[in-house]
């Protein structure tokens, strides 16, 4: 295969073919590249990516064999559903870690998305969950797992941090991560945490809350803090954030579990308000955290986390369609997951076309040059 940016063989050329040898009319990395090229255009289906490949076969033929002409929607449907993703997810990981540089210091959001329509009721499957890593900086899916069924992210997310290299960076996480031993998993792997307290750790929401209740009353003036604040506005709309970080021992002893968060320092409590048409709504969410006592840091953690909503999974569900996918035969809805978030990687880093993802399908789609630039990142 000739490169295209950075080989594609070399990180998927030893991926495990599933099917006999013997039996095969297409080379598993044809497929892949094949499919892989299709979603970046806008495919959702196998036959979507069998359409793809007929249209453009002789532009694909510069870079890949296709001996024996363009797989059908079936093959496509058949190798995907039984690929080993474990060993598929590793592969796109490990280009990951050839092409980008997480910078140290940044913000690495680990959060949760089900696939909802890739159950399968016939059959007893549940729909795929999947944990990703999402690099708020670069904009970059780092990694990818499905959460085991009758299972949830608590053993998911250790499996996935372990397989990434977070150290220097801040991993946020939301309620559900927010176990001490998650906590110190990120401390051992050189990393720092930020984590959201809910219910699930329900004498710490109690006790933070009462804290920063007291704290308030005495306007922080017997605490250690640090303050700071974002004002937003955009076509109406006004978000007012505000954070007040708190540390020192005293402090810290007022949990009554504090002891059993390894690298504990700082406790946060944030305030977001919004105003939309004349409506003003408000919530407090509160933290606790590795980082040193700096609310502005704190709180841009904390809004970086947020993005993973915008930049990943609402991406995901209203431009490539993730949630209405019917996909959903054994390996198969874990796999086109994972396509369409290195598909997604490849036209986040492209940075020539100022437009939003669904305008760079479309000129994928139109343009034969410009989708070899996606490729070429």
């Amino acid at each position: 295969m000739k490169a295209i940016g950075v080989s594609l063989a070399e990180h998927f050329g030893a991926l495990e073919d599933p099917r006999v040898e013997h039996l095969t009319d297409h080379k598993l990395l044809d497929i892949i590249t094949v499919a892989i090229c299709a979603i970046i255009c806008g495919a959702e289906t196998w036959k979507d990516m069998a359409m793809f490949g007929q249209e453009r076969l002789e532009w694909l033929r510069q870079f890949i064999a296709l001996e024996n002409g363009v797989p059908s929607d079936d093959t496509f449907g058949r190798v995907f559903a039984r690929l080993e993703p474990e060993q598929f997810q590793a592969c796109f990981m490990s280009w990951v870690k050839a092409v980008f540089t997480v910078t140290k210091g940044q913000v690495i959001a680990v959060d949760g998305k089900s696939a909802r329509h890739s159950y399968d009721k016939a059959n007893g499957k549940e729909a795929v969950h999947l944990v990703s890593a999402w690099a708020t900086d670069n904009h970059l899916v780092l990694g990818q797992l499905a959460v085991a069924e009758k299972s949830n992210e608590i053993t998911a997310i250790p499996e996935l941090l372990r397989l990434l290299d977070v150290s220097g960076c801040i991993v946020t996480i939301d309620a559900m991560g927010c176990q001490t031993a998650i906590a110190q998993q990120i401390i051992t792997q050189q990393a720092d945490y930020v984590l959201a307290v809910k219910g699930n750790q329900a004498n710490l929401q109690e006790d933070m809350a009462l804290f920063f209740r007291l704290a308030q009353q005495n306007n922080f003036q017997k605490v250690t803090h640090t303050y700071a604040r974002t004002v937003n506005k955009d076509h109406g709309r006004v978000e007012v954030r505000q954070c007040w970080a708190v540390s020192g021992e005293d402090s810290l002893h007022f949990l009554r579990e504090a002891d059993r968060w390894r690298g504990l320092q700082t406790l946060a409590m944030v305030t977001c308000q919004r105003q939309v048409d004349g409506h003003t709504t408000s919530e407090t969410r509160y933290y606790i955290t590795s980082l040193p006592n700096d609310a502005a840091r704190i709180l841009h953690a904390v809004r970086s986390h947020w993005g993973i909503e915008n930049g990943l999974h609402w991406v995901l569900d209203v431009v490539m369609a993730e949630d209405a996918s019917r996909i959903r035969k054994d390996h198969a809805p874990e796999n086109m997951a994972a396509l369409k978030r290195f598909a997604l990687s490849l036209l986040k880093q492209e940075k020539t076309l100022k437009r939003g993802l669904q305008g760079k399908r479309l000129k994928a789609a139109m343009n034969p040059d410009y989708l070899r630039k996606v490729l070429s990142v």
